[in-house]
């Protein structure tokens, strides 16, 4: 990708302390220009040669504060220990190049943005390299930047950035700046470094949106409807010394404190307008709609290969077996939060967001201000997990802030949490499959019915009824099939769905895995070597003999202990994972060993592609074993987490995870990429213990530990 530096884009100003260089920089590549992507980084270099790099992705945990700037750092060459990092501020000139926003999800960032900042470096090095030049009077030719400072390599003389900066601001930017290094020849990325933001993390100091305080602030809570889809008709009584604050679908109430107006949420009488109809669903009834779909249609055709029904008719065998999973929420560890102040002039809002310039369109729209009279503070995120790419508890925080006349610091109760999610879909597929006499597939027939996340959050993406995240996982499959057709239908639901940890791959995994699996005990094979002899992708084939080799796939297991595997792509990368289980009963299943290959492409940081792969796996177990929430009156009935398990310590086995590199591998994103192929890990194992199918999820086949471990 050719990248240019755009002097139209170029901002560059003397740093407010001691004159340092603050250089931020926009890339206009010409496939990028014309869909009409800009975006900035800023890179600030002060006197005591310290180099603070801003990143414009969201940072809820998976280390983009750090990943970013290490690829800038890269092309800058400088000692990675006098870096510091932050969280660029929100802006249109922020946009990603390749979502055309400034949002953070899809594990999209790092593959975004990793040519462009390599660029960014690459230019602030130049500008540091020709600011020497002028200082000594040479040719640039004759100057070299190393480790922070730049020589005259005819005198060995050396200036250090720090020096540099202040002339280097003043210079014309490079139009063409000299990216140095390549897949081979990287110094700092592919290195575990340690990332600057956890320290503050394990000491307490580090800002989260629920530690945000402005001055004058107004703590306040949120009571919302007892019934998905209603809408407030009047309040009808608020606590003394309580003001509350109708924002439509809910009641915003202040109190003296969050706890204060936690207690006076719950005594706040609220009068309710109630869809028709909505009272009455329950996961039984979105049920059955969605079996009538399964059965009946219509659906909408995702992927045609070959002739699906003559593929089945030439089957020597066949499974046609159905799968089904509930919607389950995001429990993000730190509640959905908000703190915004509006005026007449302008409007500020601190929120843990993934998306900044949604933020900045809904403060548009509820205010009547101008992009410039906007500030979106990003701060950090205890979890997002797709929850916090939603609008609705920052447009809440807005309306609050603009009727009270003061700023508002808005704080979800746990239960109000729970229970007003934007859940992961609720699903129900079936496989009708066939294998010739050498186990082959000849034919694979997949139904996806589901209520639709893109309907609700971005209709002009869906196209003849198709929703392509719901079917993310489901097509261009990377195993030999003689011919596949995939369809999809949405099922009407009041309950809200939103995206959710790897979204449709969790779903559609968790179905393809475990009938590949069906398939290779119907052909009477083993299951790794049924899926190695499937596989038509060598990245795909790759992490799965990796993960075999680890957990020892080739030696039997220890008496009374079984193994399940599962592969997974997605997200531009490749997984295969493998468990080891046991159990004294077949209700008291144990974990043993959990191995992971990943084959994610360019590497940045080490630790931070095992940590976002442990996390995953825990994150997919939790929701594979025990995930789930019922409706019923048209209302969640989960509320906290006594009645919704996590995976704890007592549950959760060491995790080994090995990187499988392929050269020349384009880069693949990381976040999403650990959970998919849990679920259908476990199932398979449990299978291979017990010879008991599992197709529905939650598997609640190991039990939960609450309270302290």
């Amino acid at each position: 990708m050719n990248q240019i530096v755009s002097r139209r884009f170029f901002l560059s100003a003397t740093a407010a302390m001691g004159g340092g260089l603050m250089v931020g920089i926009s890339f206009s590549n010409t496939a990028l220009a014309a869909a009409g992507s800009t975006v900035n980084v800023w890179v600030t270099i002060a006197p005591d040669e310290s180099v603070t790099i801003l990143s414009s992705g969201a940072e809820m945990g998976q280390g983009v504060l750090s990943s970013m700037p290490q690829i800038i750092a890269e092309e800058l060459l400088v000692d990675w220990t006098k870096v510091k990092t932050g969280a660029a501020p929100s802006g249109s000139q922020y946009l990603n190049p390749v979502t055309h926003s400034q949002s953070t999800g899809g594990s999209n960032n790092i593959r975004s943005w990793f040519k462009p900042l390599l660029t960014i470096g690459a230019a602030t090095r130049e500008m540091l390299v020709s600011a020497a030049a002028q200082s000594w009077g040479v040719p640039v030719s004759q100057c070299k930047a190393v480790q922070g400072a730049v020589i005259n390599t005819a005198t060995n003389a050396t200036l250090t950035y720090g020096a540099l900066a202040s002339v280097a601001s003043t210079l014309p930017v490079p139009t063409s700046p000299a990216v140095l290094s390549s897949a081979g020849s990287y110094k700092l990325i592919g290195q575990p470094v340690a990332r600057p933001d956890i320290p503050s993390k394990t000491d307490g100091s580090a800002i989260f949106g629920i530690d945000v305080r402005v001055p004058g602030m107004i703590y306040a809570a949120i009571k919302h409807p007892p019934v998905f889809g209603s809408t407030v008709n009047a309040i009808t009584s608020t606590p003394a010394g309580a003001k509350s604050v109708n924002v439509g679908n809910a009641v915003v109430v202040t109190g003296a404190t969050t706890w204060d107006a936690f207690r006076n949420a719950k005594s706040t009488q609220v009068s309710w307008t109630v869809p028709a109809g909505n009272s009455s669903a329950s996961s039984s009834t979105i049920l059955a709609k969605a079996t009538a779909l399964l059965k009946n249609g219509p659906t909408t055709p995702a992927e045609t290969i070959g002739d699906v029904k003559a593929g089945l008719a030439a089957a020597a065998k066949q499974i046609n077996v159905t799968y089904t999973l509930p919607f389950v929420p995001h429990a993000c560890m730190e509640v959905l939060n908000c703190t915004a102040s509006v005026t007449a002039t302008s409007c500020e809002i601190w929120a843990p967001t993934q998306g900044a310039d949604a933020n900045l369109r809904t403060a548009i729209a509820l205010t009547g201000l101008s992009a410039a009279q906007i500030t979106i503070h990003p701060v950090l995120m205890g979890g997002g997990l797709g929850r916090k790419f939603e609008q609705d508890f920052i447009s809440q925080a807005i309306l609050a802030s603009k009727a009270l006349g003061a700023p508002v610091h808005l704080t979800w109760s746990r239960e109000e949490d729970f229970s007003n999610d934007f859940y992961r879909p609720m699903a129900v597929c079936s496989v009708n499959a066939g294998i010739d006499a050498s186990g082959a597939i000849t034919a694979w027939n997949n139904r996806i019915i589901s209520p639709s996340v893109m309907m609700r959050m971005f209709p002009a993406y869906v196209k003849n009824g198709l929703d392509t995240v719901a079917v993310a996982g489901a097509v261009a499959l990377p195993y030999k099939m003689g011919s596949r057709y995939v369809d999809y239908a949405n099922v009407p639901s009041p309950v809200p769905v939103g995206f959710w940890r790897s979204v449709g791959e969790s779903v559609n995994n968790f179905v393809l895995e475990s009938a590949i699996d069906e398939l290779a005990a119907l052909a009477g094979k083993d299951p790794y070597a049924y899926r190695a002899a499937q596989l038509s992708d060598a990245r795909a084939l790759g992490v799965l003999k990796a993960v075999a080799g680890m957990i020892g796939w080739s030696t039997k297991p220890a008496t009374g202990h079984a193994r399940g595997i599962a592969v997974s792509e997605g997200f531009g990368s490749y997984i295969a994972i493998a468990i080891e289980m046991t159990a004294a009963t077949a209700s008291t299943v144990t974990v043993t060993r959990v191995c992971a290959a990943v084959d994610c492409g360019t590497v940045v940081n080490p630790d931070t592609v095992v940590a976002q792969i442990q996390g995953g796996v825990v994150h997919g177990f939790s929701s594979a074993l025990w995930g789930n929430t019922p409706i019923s009156g048209g209302a969640a009935q989960l509320r906290n987490f006594d009645n919704y398990a996590l995976t704890r310590m007592g549950n959760m086995p060491h995790i080994d995870v090995q990187i499988v590199n392929t050269p020349g591998a384009p880069l693949g994103g990381i976040g999403e990429v650990g959970v998919p192929a849990v679920a259908p890990a476990l199932a398979n194992a449990y299978f291979a213990l017990t010879g008991k199918r599992l197709r529905g999820l939650p598997l609640k086949i190991v039990t939960p530990i609450y309270g302290d471990d």
